[in-house]
């Protein structure tokens, strides 16, 4: 186990290969990376130091959650938890920093920071967004001080991401002026849902609007699971998930409900409401624009995923790399063991997720100010509503599976140590597995985007007259004759008849790279588009061809989502002053755009966007933008902001520095003392 935060004596901070004055400016990065909500996340952090609020590798399940459930109860003495709620309850109305501040929590333990997000960023949320007065009168509260835990019950067994066709239903019955809740079939039953099985003793449920024989789509409705005496009320069915892959400090469980009556006033009702004679009524005509209005107040569960993973991923390459810069293996021409990261493989293992890191970093908090402006209502109107969904359909899945990704190649770099529990890399990976599917599945999400980029695309030409479509069809030939015959490749070539890798570094700096990301999810939307485009209003020719195309249409989203994260990161290189900083920060930027270039090498060569000279020199020139960062490996992730209470891994303690140093200054001794035994091998080189 670790003592309460191994702290790194100055010694072990940097390897001797690395030792060199700081060429960046590691507080001015930091700040970059901690974002709008910077003193958020420093009092969040300040937080957490407390063991306290510490994962115990030492628990079995039970102990675990019931430890997780007193942080909670922490949070609250520490008003953690009040960012995001009306000033009237004690709240600041400030929901940037409450997602800021949670998203902290990872470093603690991943499941208390999901744990805090079920009672106060789902139930609490959905109270607050979807309620009215009376709701946020009779329940924040109780929410707020956690004398009411509640489980979030979306998720059905049989309708996962399909929010739109769960069974549960809730009729309403006029004769009493109570809604029914009722699971009409096993598919229906609520499932995965955290403070379910042991904690909760309400929940907010979705379910679809019955009343006078009339379905008006989901909604949701308070429901109460516990009296007073502590058991469950009539009708609730309650039962454990049991040990998972990971989180298991949150108790996860299902419920399902047997015709459960709640008083009529349950109904959260800010977008749609039933009079007491049963009559329906909605400001909001459009039954799909009023479920989908309804679930993007949900947004910030998606929101708080992103940045979690992309601290998660931080943390793991501060451990991983500070490692690397301290363990040796192997003898070098010098005659020492050669440290890890001088290998140019475990560069190219750590560095471009390092580059990506910063890339995922740097979007979520452009991220995190829309959210903030939308929610806040400086910008609520429902372009920006939209936007904001389309933005978290496609940051959430890249960062969430980039975290899975770097923290099982950080793993991996740490050999045998990296596999130790108490080095927290096996622990957060299997933490952060169900990142990737809660709150909508990556590949669905991935597909909301990419139909939105061809609506985008669409309106383009709405209302447009012959002239202008065939103006544009002739466009697109000519791109496809230039691109595709090679012609932009040709002249690359010709340019690249000198100095090939000169020229690669020349030709691919900020202004190609953007060309290059953007060109490609131009060209796939529009490819997509004119697929699509054949089945006019045949309803059964349209799912034939998009089944089809699924699988691009998703591609060209997580392009787009790239260039996103691409933009961010060169927004934020132009707020340097620093001339060496801004440098260093421009390098990493570049590894990251090469890399996502040389990950789709052959769409740019197959669709003429490069020629095979400058294709081919790609990748060399990402092995020389690894050695030019080698340098700074540790500051770069110094910058990350992260103290020795948050790291908890011994091997990024300075410990493995020590050993090293203590083997090193062995050997040197023994050599010194003439009494070191020869080697066989030069014994017998002696004697030829």
């Amino acid at each position: 186990m670790v003592d309460a935060a191994i702290r790194p004596t100055t010694a072990a901070a940097t390897s001797s290969a690395a030792q060199r004055t700081h060429s960046i400016d590691v507080e001015r990065v930091n700040e970059l990376l901690l974002g709008t909500w910077a003193d958020t996340r420093r009092e969040a952090r300040e937080m957490i130091k407390d063991p306290a609020f510490w994962r115990d590798d030492s628990l079995a399940k039970d102990e675990h959650r019931e430890r997780v459930l007193s942080q909670l109860h922490l949070l609250v003495e520490n008003r953690a938890v009040h960012r995001a709620f009306p000033k009237r309850f004690g709240g600041e109305e400030n929901n940037g920093a409450n997602i800021a501040g949670f998203e902290e929590l990872v470093a603690a333990d991943p499941s208390l920071q999901i744990k805090s997000g079920v009672q106060w960023g789902l139930f609490g949320s959905a109270i607050l967004q979807l309620g009215t007065e009376q709701h946020h009168e009779k329940w924040l509260p109780g929410v707020m001080d956690l004398s009411i835990p509640g489980a979030f019950a979306m998720t059905e067994i049989g309708h996962g991401s399909d929010v739109a066709a769960v069974g549960t239903t809730a009729t309403y019955d006029p004769e009493t002026e109570e809604f029914v809740i009722n699971t009409p079939f096993r598919a229906a039953t609520k499932e995965y849902l955290g403070n379910a099985a042991l904690h909760g003793i309400a929940a907010t449920v979705f379910a679809q609007l019955i009343t006078n024989g009339v379905n008006h789509g989901v909604h949701c409705f308070y429901v109460p699971l516990r009296g007073e005496d502590g058991n469950d009320l009539p009708g609730i069915g309650r039962e454990d998930d049991g040990l998972k892959g990971g989180l298991n400090g949150i108790d996860n469980g299902r419920l399902s409900f047997d015709h459960v009556r709640i008083p009529r006033t349950n109904l959260l009702n800010r977008y749609g409401d039933v009079a007491a004679d049963g009559t329906y009524s909605s400001e909001i005509e459009s039954p799909g624009r009023r479920f989908f209005t309804m679930l993007g107040t949900l947004v910030q569960g998606r929101v708080s995923l992103d940045g979690a993973a992309s601290w998660a991923s931080a943390l793991g390459l501060h451990i991983a790399i500070t490692y690397a810069t301290q363990r040796r293996q192997f003898d070098g021409a010098n005659g020492e063991e050669t440290v890890l990261l001088d290998y140019g493989k475990h560069q190219r293992r750590l560095l471009p997720r390092l580059a990506s890191t910063y890339a995922h970093i740097f979007a979520h908090d452009e991220f995190l100010q829309k959210f903030d402006g939308v929610f806040s209502g400086r910008t609520d109107t429902p372009e920006d509503r939209e936007d904001l969904e389309t933005l978290a359909a496609a940051l959430k899945p890249l960062s969430t599976w980039h975290a899975l990704d770097t923290l099982q190649e950080a793993r991996e770099a740490c050999g045998g140590a990296g596999f130790m529990f108490e080095n927290r890399l096996v622990g957060l990976r299997a933490d952060l597995d169900i990142y990737v599917t809660f709150e909508g599945d990556n590949n669905i999400l991935l597909q909301l985007v990419g139909k939105r980029l061809l609506q985008d695309f669409a309106r383009q030409f709405k209302g447009a007259d012959a002239r202008t479509l065939a103006k544009y069809a002739v466009g697109q030939t000519a791109g496809k004759v230039f691109h595709g015959a090679g012609l932009r490749a040709l002249g690359q070539s010709v340019a690249d008849l000198g100095q090939v890798a000169r020229s690669v570094e020349l030709g691919l700096r900020e202004e190609q790279q953007h060309e290059l990301l953007t060109e490609r999810v131009q060209q796939m939307v529009a490819d997509i588009a004119g697929r699509l485009r054949a089945a006019g209003k045949d309803k059964v020719l349209g799912e034939k061809l998009f089944n089809e195309n699924q699988a691009e249409l998703i591609e060209a989203a997580r392009a787009h989502g790239e260039l996103l994260q691409w933009e961010a990161f060169t927004d934020a290189i132009r707020k340097i002053d620093d001339a060496d900083t801004r440098q260093v920060l421009t390098w990493l930027r570049d590894l990251f755009g090469l890399s996502l270039i040389e990950k789709h090498l052959a769409w740019h060569l197959i669709n003429g966007r490069l020629s095979m000279q400058r294709a081919g020199a790609v990748s060399s020139y990402i092995d020389r933008l690894c050695a030019r960062l080698r340098p700074h490996a540790l500051e770069l992730v110094q910058a990350f902001g992260y103290e020795p209470e948050h790291v908890r891994a011994p091997i990024a303690s300075g410990v493995e520095q020590q050993r090293q140093d203590e083997a090193r200054a062995y050997y040197a001794a023994l050599e010194a003392s003439g009494e070191a035994p020869v080697s066989e091998k030069a014994l017998k080189q002696k004697k030829r």
